[in-house]
């Protein structure tokens, strides 16, 4: 059985982002206080704590229960970067030695400047916090790879549980509550790796099994975030507590969907708000002008975008309504119930917002949408 709790009428949907913002500053500043952050203390790194510490506080003052760490890196990049027994070719990574973390690298350097600050954090939220974190996935990491064969999501699966093995998930000031491994390429396009009763297919599943029992080893919920659901293997991952996949996902509809719930004794995360921000701006022009060519919606999401940048168009005018975010949650639980949704948010990260503050700004109405 899973380890998630029983929900019910007296207890509240905790509202939670995916993870990216945009970024304000010195963008090279920051990934050179990233890099050496788990080593060093100069100017750099104290940027990039900062930067950090005053993401994920704005993001809980924006009303987000479980915030992500605010994620202003490429985060496959990122996990690609903390190993060693790889070297980048024109075609992609490819792999020279046994895959392992490279020495000192073990820590994810966002979490870990949350847990320096989490005294600071803790007195300025008026409460433990609680954190949800990101980690690429197996899959999505091997996207980077040129070559692959039917171990490589387990190489990949075992450095992730050893990055997982040496964070710190807690302190006694807050800590993290919710885990999700970021598989956004998987069930996106045909993989011969992944065909049915391939050895690759099962490696991938015990590869994300390995993880998850990191994950709730250290008490937090597992979540696998998704863009699509068409491919079914997550439903045999024992240590899987929660699912979260788009907005506009079919998954959110299915009959199937509430019976596998049900079956597996899983839960979802409800996505009310759609976060690509051309789409976005698509879905505003449409409202209006119905009858465009594809080309000159085009050429409008063009012009669109040069007056948003000029300063000419406020962005909020292309934000989601409230009522729209409350009806997508209303429905969710009415299709799946209560006791099955302990999440709600966004439905992806926000790095392609036009602005740092029309992001928190969005993630004010979502959170609203969901109290």
């Amino acid at each position: 059985m899973n380890d998630m709790p029983r929900w019910n009428s007296d207890l509240l949907i905790e509202s939670c982002d995916v993870g990216s913002l945009p970024f304000n500053g010195d963008f090279n500043k920051f990934l050179e206080g990233a890099s050496s952050y788990t080593r060093l203390t100069n100017a750099s790194t104290l940027f990039f704590e900062d930067k950090i510490v005053s993401g994920f506080l704005d993001k809980a003052k924006a009303g987000i229960t479980v915030p992500n760490y605010p994620q202003y890196r490429d985060m496959t990049q990122m996990f690609i970067d903390m190993l060693d027994g790889l070297i980048k070719t024109n075609e992609g990574y490819a792999e020279t030695d046994a895959l392992q973390l490279k020495s000192g690298q073990g820590l994810v350097p966002e979490i870990q400047a949350l847990n320096n600050r989490s005294r600071e954090i803790h007195e300025s939220l008026g409460q433990p916090y609680k954190l949800r974190t990101c980690i690429t996935g197996p899959y999505t990491m091997s996207s980077l790879l040129a070559f692959k064969d039917k171990n490589t999501f387990t190489r990949l699966g075992n450095a992730l549980a050893q990055i997982i093995e040496a964070n710190r998930f807690n302190t006694s000031h807050g800590g993290i509550k919710l885990v999700s491994l970021d598989e956004p390429v998987f069930g996106l396009f045909d993989d011969p790796l992944l065909d049915r009763g391939s050895e690759a297919r099962e490696n991938l599943l015990k590869a994300w099994e390995g993880v998850m029992q990191k994950i709730r080893a250290k008490g937090a919920h597992t979540c696998l975030h998704l863009h699509s659901a068409s491919d079914e293997l997550f439903w045999q991952v024992k240590s899987l507590n929660i699912i979260e996949s788009h907005v506009n996902d079919p998954f959110y509809q299915s009959k199937r969907t509430k019976e596998k719930l049900e079956e597996t004794d899983k839960f979802l995360k409800a996505s009310v708000a759609i976060t690509d921000f051309d789409k976005l701006i698509m879905n505003h022009i449409k409202d209006k002008q119905a009858e465009l060519s594809v080309t000159a919606l085009n050429q409008k999401l063009a012009d669109t975008w040069k007056d948003i940048n000029a300063g000419k168009v406020n962005p909020a005018t292309f934000f989601e309504n409230i009522n729209m975010m409350k009806q997508r949650l209303k429905q969710t639980i009415e299709k799946f119930g209560e006791n099955r949704i302990p999440y709600a948010g966004t439905e992806c990260g926000m790095r392609g917002f036009p602005t740092y503050e029309s992001a928190l700004e969005y993630l004010r109405t979502v959170s609203q949408a969901i109290h």
